[in-house]
């Protein structure tokens, strides 16, 4: 059985709800917290949180270089709203010495769907998910305002782009790791397979 290690960055957000919709989408699922660990998983999930402080902990932790040489070798990673951000490789309106660590050809805005007392659940069809809409629940989210060429955008919300995919990366604004719904858990982890398998060759 080709069960893959995929770690969730966990210096701050619901990391415990991603680990358990990894696992329940049959991946055996690890918290990340140092460069040694990143090292022994085939792919990373960066979750939601605090864009600014996320970023500001992976350079204090020393994960910072290391996620990205990871990201740019083709490591396939996913990102939920914080974790969106940090993939994007602008961001409109970055707060004073925040860092992304890049992957996807995208422009994000954060915060952009408004506060946290204005966070809203709403159904998406999501492309390369089949079956009934994904249920996005929205918490202080980013949309993305553009896509380079290289991009392919999954799903939008009241026409803003919510779900990128480029290459091994993957990014969305919402969180499905807190609705019971694993299929976009299981997405991912079909392409970390899929990278293993094409290594593998």
């Amino acid at each position: 059985m080709n069960t893959p290690v995929i770690g969730v960055l966990a210096l701050q957000g619901d990391v415990r709800e991603h680990l358990i919709a990894l696992a329940a989408a049959d991946a055996v699922a690890r918290p990340v917290r140092r460069p040694e660990e990143l090292a022994e998983v085939d792919g990373l999930v960066l979750p939601g949180g605090e864009s600014t402080t996320i970023s500001k902990l992976a350079v204090l932790f020393g994960l910072m270089e290391p996620l990205r040489a990871r990201v740019r070798d083709g490591m396939p990673v996913y990102g939920t709203c914080a974790g969106m951000i940090m993939l994007a490789d602008k961001i409109l309106d970055p707060r004073s010495g925040q860092e992304t660590i890049g992957g996807i050809d995208m422009i994000v805005r954060r915060n952009a769907f408004g506060r946290q007392n204005e966070s809203f659940e709403a159904a998406l069809a999501v492309k390369g998910i089949a079956g009934d809409p994904v249920e996005g629940v929205f918490i202080r989210a980013p949309w993305v305002e553009s896509v380079g060429a290289g991009a392919e955008v999954l799903a939008e919300h009241d026409g803003h782009i919510v779900a990128v995919r480029q290459g091994n990366a993957l990014a969305t604004s919402f969180h499905p790791e807190l609705t019971g719904d694993h299929r976009v858990h299981a997405l991912f982890v079909d392409m970390v397979r899929a990278d293993r398998a094409a290594e593998s060759l």
